[in-house]
């Protein structure tokens, strides 16, 4: 295999795990268990009227249908009078809860945060997962890829570099930690039973550290459906062998909250045009398929209900709540907190999707093509929060990909700081302090800077689109070059300060 190709994933026969495999899940799940009962017995013993306010808006609506309401026509009780926002077939999806008892509702969508949450974490760190499993075909020692392409010889193309800049600096550091994807020698052949007992530690202290990003402590305190839906996006674009029609997953989310449909865009650009291919563009059919389908059924069902969602409720963006809250951070929120004239709020705002789009999708198409699935995902996910005329902070479920595509397969110690980085900077309510500078009404500072840290989410969406679009393909590329000069034999290391060895480490990457 050459070095730097990207390799799928060689599938393990299934077996019966052992007892210390079962001894180690079952600790990990009560240690997770523990770790967020705060979080959940808070929230779910909040006052009644201030408990889970989204899901009780998802319950009523499938009230609405059972009971042959309007299910665009209702307000939830007060104080909180909030309509059904979600297309109609997301009604009909829950009218299984209008079906149960509040309290059965509350702990039933709690446990569904938490498995989709799961879900994603798995999936966004199974490359950390493979190297402490000792998984065949993964993070070998050149450190190529760590995502696997959707299809089978896809292989990533690396951008150039010059890695001789950081070489010194870096090789003690690598030596010494040795990648946390090898997590202390228990990764490959000889490690592997050793490594499937680590695995599940590994994932509680993920599951643990995702948890308490705000917007995943938003899922649980509002009873929120986002990481469902990047569950469902994430797995229809990484499952290695899916036992669905890929796309299918794509067309049901983006059937039930809209801003999924990012993914079609994705997947449409991705199957034509230069390096396009044919499994990404029947990818784009199936989820387009899918939400069509999807989409009319409720003409059938309950037509005046789609009727009345597609041309009169979906026209107006204050059913959504307050557009200048804080807690709106998409691009256009940030715009409106301006203040600017209506017009040129409106004309900013569509100059600026126009540009992080094509900027964010142009990223987000080369990491498909190049097989990094995880980046990709990740990049897209953030264009559903950036684009979006409105995008609350629990939106930003995404960061649980964005970090997964930073840490990788877990072994350069750089992506792991910047990793840990933006999960500190998620996990701290930044907007929030954003809100008391301003109102401490300093000259200059409480407007200027106020403004600036009440935005922090959404500029670091921004941020993060530039982190994965531009910084990590390079630093891949850099880290790459160095492991390989790092394993190859002491007679072909080319000199620190000789040319010709620079110039073949740049070519390698």
């Amino acid at each position: 295999m050459r070095t730097g190709e990207a390799t799928t994933t060689e599938r393990r026969p299934w077996t019966w795990p052992s007892r210390p495999a079962w001894l180690s899940w079952l600790s990990a799940l009560l240690l997770v268990a523990a770790a967020v009962a705060p979080l959940v017995l808070y929230w779910l013993g909040n006052v009644d009227d201030q408990r889970l306010v989204d899901l009780d808006v998802y319950r009523t609506g499938g009230a609405a249908i059972l009971e042959g309401r309007s299910v665009y026509g209702f307000v939830t009780p007060a104080p909180q009078l909030l309509p059904f926002t979600y297309p109609p077939v997301a009604a009909l999806f829950a009218t299984p809860l209008a079906a149960v008892s509040w309290t059965t509702a509350q702990w039933a969508w709690t446990a569904l945060i938490f498995l989709t949450l799961g879900v994603s974490v798995w999936l966004s760190f199974r490359a950390v997962f493979d190297g402490v499993d000792g998984a065949p075909g993964r993070s070998g020692a050149s450190g190529a890829a760590d995502e696997v392409p959707l299809s089978p010889g896809s292989a990533p193309r690396v951008p150039g570099g010059d890695p001789a800049r950081t070489e010194g600096k870096l090789r003690g550091v690598r030596t010494r930690l040795g990648g946390l994807g090898k997590f202390g020698g228990f990764g490959g052949t000889s490690g592997t039973a050793m490594g499937r007992l680590w695995t599940p530690l590994l994932f509680a202290a993920l599951m643990i550290a995702c948890t308490y990003l705000m917007p995943i402590r938003d899922q649980v305190r509002f009873g929120q459906v986002d990481i469902l839906l990047v569950a469902l996006c994430l797995a229809d674009c990484v499952a290695r062998r899916p036992l669905w029609p890929r796309g299918m997953l794509i067309g049901l989310a983006t059937a039930v909250k809209l801003t999924p449909g990012v993914f079609l865009i994705y997947f449409l650009i991705a199957g034509f045009g230069p390096g396009a291919r044919r499994e990404h563009r029947e990818t784009f059919l199936v989820a387009a398929l899918t939400a069509a389908l999807l989409t009319l059924l409720p003409f059938l069902v309950i037509p005046a209900d789609a009727a009345d969602f597609w041309f009169r409720a979906l026209l107006d963006p204050e059913r959504l709540g307050a557009n200048a809250a804080t807690t709106n951070q998409s691009m256009r929120g940030m715009l409106i907190r301006l203040y600017l004239p209506d017009v040129l709020t409106s004309l900013l705002w569509v100059a600026l999707v126009a540009v992080v789009a094509w900027y964010g999708f142009r990223h987000a198409r080369r990491a498909l093509l190049d097989g990094h699935l995880v980046s990709g995902v990740a990049l897209v996910g953030l264009m559903a929060v950036l684009l979006s005329p409105v995008a609350w902070i629990h939106h930003l479920a995404w960061v649980v990909v964005v970090l997964g595509a930073l840490v990788g397969d877990g072994r350069d110690p750089v992506r792991l700081r910047v990793a840990a980085g933006v999960w500190l900077y998620y996990v701290l309510p930044i907007p929030w302090w954003g809100v008391t500078i301003k109102a401490m009404e300093i000259p200059v500072l409480s407007p200027v800077l106020g403004k600036i840290v009440q935005n922090g989410f959404g500029l670091g969406a921004l941020a993060l689109v530039w982190v994965l679009g531009v910084w990590l393909p390079r630093r891949r590329a850099t880290f790459q070059a160095l492991s390989r000069r790092d394993t190859a034999p002491e007679a072909e290391r080319p000199g620190r300060d000789e040319g010709p060895g620079r110039e073949t480490a740049v070519e390698g990457a």
